[in-house]
């Protein structure tokens, strides 16, 4: 087989593997665990940006000292429904499952349930946590911010975060509405995976530093920002997100989130704001999956456009992928099989490929 060609790995032999990384470098199993588990299912959805993509980034950073390994997580019940957590600098992971594991909680007391965090890092793919509530029979909703990315609308020097904003819906035989995406037309995961692979972005997505467009991922990553998706409405979104994620929460805010690539020189503050609403409230819960089942079929019969063969909903794409994946392996690129091998013999790990 040629060095350039793609391995195919086991989900369940990549998570083993991801897991005792952590675990090798003084994160508790359950928590190494959990991680590993974030970050494999980004892979087996087909979002390789927040996957194991992020293993050497984040053990560098817990090298250091910036990620706390074994946090002392905070929440305290603040109002009926809704909770204040300080994640003690732990990873974004384990700090945001324990917030939606809290909000889910409240909203079997209370029908809904908020927790609004403070002192977090990158959490990685924003659909894990709505997944949490969709399992748990709720509503999901996320929103982080993150480290500048994008301009406000009409400047040109990084200052919002990429921001995503996730949203999980349960349903009945169909699948579950899984919505999550970013304030910018791509991901800035891209960029970096882009340049890993000297390769260059699509043209209309970011600028240089000058505020001109550009498609060399360097270009971008030295000063230059992301540009937001709908122009003046995904800047205007981003904005939001800062306030839900920062200015709510008590977090870094306002351009002060640490980037988790290159400010290794202080914790990234990050602010997650979580909520679960309950539909078993307002109807049975077999009633409210039987509409949701019924709203499903109904976009999916519509009309399709000129050149398109089937409508999907949000997270369906992603859940092919997923089940293609499990049965395939996952694909890792020989830059990225050699970064875990690197990590893997740094921490005495026996790497499975």
């Amino acid at each position: 087989m040629s060095t350039s060609e793609p391995i195919r790995v086991p989900a369940e032999t990549l998570r083993r593997f991801t897991a005792a990384l952590f675990a090798a470098e003084g994160v508790p199993e359950a928590s190494a665990a959990r991680i590993a588990e974030c970050l494999v299912l980004a892979d087996l959805r087909g979002v390789a940006t927040h996957g194991v993509f992020r293993v050497a980034t984040y053990l560098k950073r817990l090298r250091l000292g910036l990620f706390e390994p074994n946090p002392a997580i905070v929440v305290e019940r603040v109002a009926p429904a809704m909770a204040a957590i300080d994640g003690g600098n732990g990873f974004g992971m384990i700090v945001a499952t324990r917030a939606m594991d809290a909000a889910v909680a409240i909203a079997r007391e209370c029908g809904i349930g908020m927790a609004a965090v403070r002192r977090s890092t990158h959490f990685g793919m924003a659909a894990c946590y709505p997944m949490q509530a969709i399992a748990a029979g709720m509503i999901g909703i996320v929103w982080t911010n993150a480290s500048p990315a994008l301009p406000p609308w009409g400047g040109r020097a990084p200052f919002f975060g990429t921001s995503p904003m996730a949203c999980g819906v349960p349903a009945g035989e169909e699948e579950p509405f899984l919505l999550d995406m970013a304030m910018t037309v791509l991901a800035r995961g891209n960029v970096f995976v882009a340049k890993s692979r000297g390769e260059r972005i699509p043209e209309g997505l970011a600028l240089d530093a000058e505020g001109r467009p550009t498609t060399d991922p360097d270009a971008v990553l030295a000063g230059g920002s992301m540009l937001a998706f709908g122009g003046v409405k995904g800047a205007s979104l981003s904005f939001l997100m800062d306030i839900l994620g920062g200015v709510l929460t008590g977090a870094a805010f306002a351009g002060r989130v640490g980037n988790p690539h290159k400010d290794f020189d202080r914790p990234q503050g990050t602010g997650h704001l979580l909520l679960a609403i309950d539909p078993a409230r307002l109807m049975p819960i077999e009633t409210f999956r039987a509409r949701m089942d019924h709203l499903i079929r109904e976009v999916k019969r519509q009309p399709c456009a000129a050149g398109v063969d089937e409508i999907l909903i949000p997270g369906e794409r992603e859940a092919r992928r997923m089940r293609e994946n499990l049965r395939a392996g996952i694909a890792l690129g020989p830059e990225l099989v050699a970064a875990l091998r690197a990590e893997a013999e740094k921490t005495g790990v026996a790497a499975p490929f």
